[in-house]
């Protein structure tokens, strides 16, 4: 764990949230609050994974829209 006072962390920041990946790196301000910095992971999601929407549709409907437009290509 690295402890950086506030003006280094100012100076340095770019460095910092870099060096923070790898080790807890904690900020501390003059009147003694501590401030920890820790990276927060990526969530990988796919692009083919998208929100589904409410309408109130039947499952024959749904079946019927799909054979009417096969039906006209």
């Amino acid at each position: 764990m690295k402890i950086y006072t506030y003006s280094q962390a100012r100076q340095k920041l770019a460095d910092i949230l870099e060096e923070s990946k790898t080790e807890e790196v904690v900020i501390r301000r003059r009147k003694g609050d501590l401030f920890a910095i820790v990276p927060k992971s990526r969530v990988r999601r796919s692009p083919f994974d998208v929100g589904g929407l409410r309408k109130d549709i039947t499952r024959k409907e749904i079946l019927e829209a799909i054979r009417e437009s096969r039906e006209r290509a």
